[in-house]
């Protein structure tokens, strides 16, 4: 399994629009930050998790030229925001797109025009799939795992599969949810920056959910420009854990 992360910033990406922060303006190429997304390749198959606003410059970046399916996390602005440019991987037949139906609610309403009778050509064409009481499902032959979440009040979903597990976005992870993220190999876990925030883990969240869940590797995503700068704080990271950064890619032994 391939894991290549498209965007690992929170939704105002880094640097942060009119923000003058050292951060913001640092030359390290680790401290920009695309909206959060990622690719996942499994036998050839390319499973995209979310598409926010920034797709198009990461597919673009990342010379991915198919999409076998996507898997949304949530409604949110930052993580739908681009479903039209999927119109790029449709052209041949639509995109099988995954969502819980009060997302899938949501795409169709902002993005009516894709699902009208007919349709104008040039529009994404997309397969709606609704995630079933968040029990496993197929995609492409790959078995995908929900996962739920809470971001702040609000469900969410992160998925699972073969032992790796994405989860983004998230305050707190019910204990119901805890068996089905054992044994992983990767796990990608959200963590916004050091002061609490409503609806986003800090960074001594996540970590003590990465200690609890003790996969073999953890990459944290969804990092804001008040984590600081990535060279220094990921010196004080615990072993087996790192700050993903745009670009990364990684690899499962699967």
């Amino acid at each position: 399994m391939r894991i290549e992360f498209l965007g690992t910033g929170t939704s105002t990406g880094v640097p942060t629009i009119g923000c003058g922060c050292e951060v913001c303006h640092s030359a390290d190429p680790r401290d920009n930050r695309l909206r959060s997304s990622v690719c996942v390749t499994v036998g050839g198959k390319n499973i995209l998790i979310d598409c926010g606003p920034d797709f198009r410059q990461q597919i673009l970046r990342s010379g991915i030229d198919r999409i076998d399916a996507v898997l949304i996390t949530h409604e949110h602005y930052d993580h739908i925001s681009a479903i039209d440019e999927l119109r790029s991987f449709s052209k041949e037949s639509p995109v099988p797109l995954y969502a819980e139906p009060n997302v899938l609610e949501v795409i169709t309403e902002h993005f009516f025009y894709c699902f009208n009778k007919h349709p104008y050509a040039g529009v994404a064409h997309l397969q709606l799939h609704a995630l079933d009481d968040l029990r496993p499902f197929s995609v492409q032959g790959i078995e995908v795992v929900p996962i739920r979440v809470m971001h702040g009040a609000l469900p969410i979903v992160g998925f699972r599969i073969g032992r790796f597990a994405y989860i983004t976005d998230m305050l707190t992870l019910p204990e119901s949810e805890y068996a089905k993220l054992a044994g992983l190999e990767i796990l990608v876990i959200n963590a916004l920056r050091h002061e609490p925030h409503a609806t986003h883990q800090t960074l001594a969240e996540a970590l003590a959910v990465i200690e609890w869940l003790a996969p073999e590797r953890a990459y944290l995503t969804h990092i804001c420009h008040h984590m600081g700068f990535q060279a220094e704080e990921e010196k004080k990271l615990p072993a087996g854990v790192a700050f993903a950064y745009d670009g990364l890619v990684l690899r499962t032994r699967d």
